[in-house]
């Protein structure tokens, strides 16, 4: 079965990640685009994960997991070698409304992470529904080409205005004619 899309506020969502190594630096390097509310939670953490945890002030405890650990959390990534940990801290949040994602085994995801654009308010995500990552980065790495840098100050003009002008027709209206002119000068 494949996944839903949808788009989740982080905004006072607790998250845990479980893990200290490439895999879990590659899940918090997204995770921080959206959010700070990170803890850490590794028996070991790689130079790399400490030195970009201390530049984004997350908080990290280095020491194994214990059951519980999940409580108090809204959303948990496991990225470790450890089948069995994934496996145990999936079954454990069934009891619970944690949302968990276990790094290369969709079996124990509530939800997985796409391969995504993030320019200014435009994300833009790809997802094979975990069949082939790597088809979904290439496709982003395409599209990411169309994409153009400009797309950032339009959408925050766009948003302004959004916050001035009055609901209805004429303003729907403006927007269509406004985002036609963007895509007829930038997507040829």
């Amino acid at each position: 079965m494949s996944f839903f899309p949808a788009y989740l506020s982080l905004e006072n969502r607790k998250i845990l990640l479980v893990g200290g190594g490439a895999i879990a630096l590659e899940k918090l390097e997204k995770l921080v685009d959206f959010t700070h509310n990170i803890h850490l939670l590794s028996q070991e953490f790689s130079p790399e994960m400490i030195n970009f945890a201390n530049q984004h002030a997350l908080l990290m405890e280095q020491r194994s997991y214990v059951v519980g650990d999940i409580d108090g959390f809204d959303i948990v990534i496991v990225a470790t070698n450890t089948p069995d940990l994934h496996r145990a801290i999936y079954e454990e949040s069934r009891s619970s409304r944690i949302l968990v994602n276990s790094v290369d085994d969709t079996a124990y995801c509530d939800f997985i992470f796409p391969s995504y654009i993030k320019r200014g308010d435009l994300t833009i995500s790809v997802s094979t529904s975990g069949a082939s990552p790597a088809f979904a980065k290439r496709l982003r790495h395409y599209l990411e080409q169309l994409i153009p840098m400009e797309v950032v100050s339009f959408l925050a003009e766009m948003k302004d205005l959004r916050k001035t002008m009055p609901k209805g027709k004429a303003r729907m209206q403006f927007f269509e004619k406004r985002t036609e002119a963007f895509i007829a000068n930038y997507f040829k």
